[in-house]
């Protein structure tokens, strides 16, 4: 495996663990996040060793999400007064390669168990979206917080969510921006089970991984295949429909409000603009 920046890579026993390191705080993701994550999915799923992977973050919380700061020159064309087609299209082509990293754990044909701890706000919901299963720790704490920033959310939460905790539950989170504990995440089904801290959340997470690696691949490849078959193109089609929005919709003077609240440590004030 190659050396990476915003990950560690260590495969044992057919099973592979995928940390996130940051660079950002709270293992932000930041620009290495977004370029390394289909990378490195793409080397696991044509790695004959490897039968599942663990997804996991280090220190005391699994992801804060997007890194605001690193990613401002994405952003800052498109956020421009007047902002025209051209800028308008890099910001499009922007969104698409980050919902082809989020993708890539997805269409991973190697099964994906997320063990979280701590914060998992906005992009971290995106990641644990594409995962097959996710197991929290008891401190872990969950948001989708990109109605706060003034932005939809556009690199798979609203796309594969509704598929696994409901429609209601999902309007409810992406519309408040309200942070949800580890027990009412598992009441809705955003995760399959808790536990007491994150070293049990990671045991647990690896117990389940090298379960699944010690059954017939292809069968467990298969199993994918057809349970993704249906989800699929409802899927790709939102993430199409929410990057063109995006690119049409995002720049706002609410947006710019809320970036420079967030660089201030202020809240913002909206003005519907």
């Amino acid at each position: 495996m190659s050396e990476w920046n915003a990950f560690t890579v260590e495969t044992k026993d057919n099973v592979a663990q995928v940390t996130l390191i940051g660079p950002g705080k709270g293992n932000a993701m930041g620009p290495d996040f977004w370029r390394e994550l289909p990378l490195i999915f793409a080397e696991l799923d044509s790695d004959p060793e490897v039968r599942a992977i663990v997804l996991a973050g280090s220190g005391k919380n699994f992801s804060y999400g997007l890194d605001l700061q690193a990613m401002a020159p994405d952003m800052a064309p498109v956020l421009a007064d007047k902002a025209q087609a051209a800028p308008r299209t890099d910001f499009h082509g922007v969104i698409g390669r980050m919902q082809g990293a989020i993708t890539a754990v997805a269409d991973c044909r190697k099964p994906v168990v997320a063990a979280i701890q701590g914060w998992c706000i906005g992009g971290g919901v995106d990641l644990i979206t594409a995962a097959d299963i996710r197991y929290a720790s008891a401190d872990a704490k969950f948001s989708v917080r990109e109605v706060k920033v003034a932005m939809v959310a556009d690199v798979g939460t609203l796309a594969r969510l509704p598929r696994i905790i409901g429609d209601g539950h999902v309007r409810e989170l992406a519309l408040t921006g309200r942070d949800i504990d580890a027990a009412r995440a598992e009441k809705i089904g955003l995760v399959n089970d808790v536990f007491t801290d994150a070293d049990a959340v990671l045991a647990a997470a690896r117990e389940t991984a090298a379960e699944i690696a010690a059954n017939p691949p292809l069968v467990v490849h298969g199993i994918k295949q057809v349970l993704d078959h249906s989800r699929k193109p409802s899927v790709d089609d939102s993430l199409r429909y929410v990057a063109a929005w995006n690119a049409a919709f995002l720049p706002s003077n609410d947006l710019t409000e809320a970036i420079t609240a967030v660089f201030a440590k202020r809240p913002p004030e909206f003005k519907g603009e």
